[in-house]
């Protein structure tokens, strides 16, 4: 079938069968590789993006029910140079390790603070709770949410 998706600000257009999932259409046809594909389960989180601004799992959600509703990556957060005012916090609070898990962390977290509902440390925890890291940096992970709420990130830009 024929698909039209808007991924980060760009019409894209793809012939895809219609059991393609949006993560693989994004890696293996997009060339976005930012979103990884992790237990494509929808167990691990890594493969998180946005869609229409709400946070989804990729690796379970098929391409074809995606339009019209625009699609954002990680690679679609920055602005030129600029970080995402979240992916800096991560770089500041060291919020990443082996940094697999990452991207879908971020695009989580932005989410999350865009929805503006968890204030502490343990609603932010349940909220990320999705989102797996295997190497731990969950504590990391918190102090970047919570300087990002707080307004003290680098670059303020939103």
């Amino acid at each position: 079938m024929d698909v039209v998706l808007s991924v980060n600000g760009q019409d894209r257009r793809l012939r895809l069968d219609p059991r393609v999932t949006l993560l693989d259409a994004l890696r293996d046809r997009l060339d976005l590789v930012g979103s990884k594909k992790g237990c494509d389960r929808g167990q691990c989180g890594a493969c998180t993006v946005h869609v229409d601004g709400r946070r989804v799992l990729s690796c379970l959600t098929l391409t074809c029910a995606v339009p019209p509703r625009p699609v954002t990556t990680i690679e679609g957060l920055a602005r030129g140079e600029a970080l995402h005012p979240m992916q800096q916090a991560f770089v500041d609070h060291d919020a990443f390790q082996c940094g697999f898990c990452t991207s879908g962390q971020i695009m989580s977290a932005v989410a999350l603070a865009r929805e503006g509902t968890a204030r502490s440390d343990a609603e932010i925890r349940e909220a990320m709770s999705g989102n797996l890291c295997r190497c731990g940096a969950y504590n990391n992970i918190v102090d970047a949410v919570r300087a990002v709420q707080a307004g003290r990130t680098r670059n303020g830009a939103d």
